[in-house]
């Protein structure tokens, strides 16, 4: 078994890939329409869906915002360097929320940012330890 994807509801599905392609690098593996349920779908990641686990954006036609609600946290992604990761970020038009630095009550470095629709990211030293 293995996670396949996470899915987004998102208010605008271009704006949306550009920031997840843009600005976290990330590729736009494939797209589909669904006229008759009114609604498409688009995957992006990392690499080929077969071998990684990817990000599956929804936008139902017509809605253009959503209630992200409390229970919801955040996207992890792994970087190499969190200073660096943040400086070209914010150079590509991302929002960083919360600068890099090291986490509270820790020495993993870590920041975060946030995606159009108000979805959190955590980027994450690839230094860190996992507990």
């Amino acid at each position: 078994m293995r996670i396949l994807h996470t899915m987004l509801r998102v208010g605008d599905l271009e704006k949306s890939i550009a920031f997840y392609t843009e600005v976290l690098g990330m590729k736009e593996l494939r797209r589909k329409e669904y006229p008759d349920g009114k609604f498409t779908l688009a995957f992006l990641g990392y690499g080929d869906e077969d071998e990684n686990t990817v990000l599956e954006l929804t936008y139902n036609w017509g809605t253009s915002h959503y209630e992200l609600g409390t229970a919801f946290g955040h996207i992890a992604i792994e970087v190499a360097d969190v200073y660096d990761a943040c400086s070209k970020m914010k150079q590509a038009g991302g929002k960083i929320i919360r600068d890099a630095g090291p986490m509270n009550a820790g020495t993993t470095i870590i920041a975060f940012l946030e995606d159009p629709d108000g979805y959190q990211i955590e980027l994450i030293g690839a230094d860190h330890q996992r507990s």
